[in-house]
């Protein structure tokens, strides 16, 4: 843990499918303020669904730039496709061609990975390091022994947009999961736990850095696209994970009022700005990701004094 101050860094990157490109416009910015790698500098890492990809390659040393790179070139060809299956596959592949047979031993700082049970309706956050633990040390395994991609994987499973992934844990337990926005789109709160719980740090000795995808306009589509894509779908859930994550705020703030927190989220009200999560037109998501950059800016002085001061 950074002994720096005694203070406890944390990083929450929210859910958002393709809305990721907004998160990583923030992310270069902050890298760019930063004298060390952002896995250096922050203590416990934690991401939701398109959170959970970001703060997987930053926990195990990628830089920002190289992030980029991956979601130009994978995303686009994700979020085109029409049905759960094919959508499934081509994030299998991808996470298998970037993170291989990697498992949470290959993590540089403490990771935290949110998904959700199926069968019992909570929550299965993965973690890095025993030190995170609440209960049952002496059993613990990082990421319950599965796989960095699997994980993400099931952080990702926006059902019934992508299929549910079946985990294979190393006591043997198969666990069904689908995406971690239903249970905490923005998983702060659950960083939080560990930084004064296991961790035992004061909350006044914390320090958050909480970064959304921003929320747009809905597209407009003609009817007939409307019924390729099950736009009330995409619409429910759209909507459920904003509610969540505004949920989840709420109870952070209330519940560490004395934290240091700078929360990164714009609302975005232009009709150009419209998007959702299955964007797939570069032209708009790198858009996306200069809002980002001008969001960063907006809160630079306040990103500056939690993370440097």
């Amino acid at each position: 843990m950074n002994e720096e101050n005694k203070l406890c860094r944390i990083l929450s990157l929210d859910g958002g499918g393709a809305k990721g490109f907004y998160t990583l416009g923030v992310l270069a910015e902050v890298e760019a303020m930063l004298p060390r790698p952002i896995h250096e500098t922050f203590d416990l890492i934690f991401g939701t669904s398109t959170g959970s990809i970001i703060a997987t390659l930053l926990a195990t040393g990628r830089n920002v730039d190289e992030i980029h790179k991956l979601y130009c070139e994978h995303v686009p060809k994700i979020m085109r496709e029409r049905k759960p299956r094919e959508r499934t596959l081509r994030l299998r592949e991808v996470g298998e061609t970037v993170f291989k047979e990697d498992g949470f031993d290959t993590v540089l700082t403490g990771l935290g990975i949110v998904s959700t049970k199926w069968q019992l309706e909570t929550p299965m956050i993965f973690k890095s390091s025993q030190t995170q633990a609440h209960g049952r040390k002496a059993t613990f395994v990082p990421g319950f022994g599965c796989k960095l991609a699997d994980a993400i994987e099931a952080s990702c499973s926006a059902y019934p947009f992508f299929e549910r992934k079946l985990v294979t844990t190393s006591t043997g337990n198969e666990v069904e999961l689908f995406d971690g926005g239903y249970v905490a789109n923005n998983p702060a709160l659950y960083a939080l736990a560990d930084a004064v719980g296991p961790l035992e740090f004061a909350p006044a000795d914390c320090r958050v850095l909480t970064i959304g995808c921003g929320q747009y306009p809905e597209p407009r589509y003609s009817f007939i696209e409307r019924t390729k894509r099950r736009f009330w779908l995409v619409q429910l859930l759209q909507k459920t994970l904003e509610v969540n994550t505004a949920s989840m705020d709420q109870l952070r703030q209330l519940l560490f009022a004395n934290v240091p927190t700078v929360r990164v989220s714009d609302t975005f009200d232009k009709p150009e700005m419209a998007t959702d999560m299955f964007e797939h037109d570069l032209k708009k998501l790198n858009i996306l990701r200069q809002q980002g950059q001008q969001s960063f800016g907006r809160l630079e002085k306040d990103i500056h004094a939690i993370l440097l001061s």
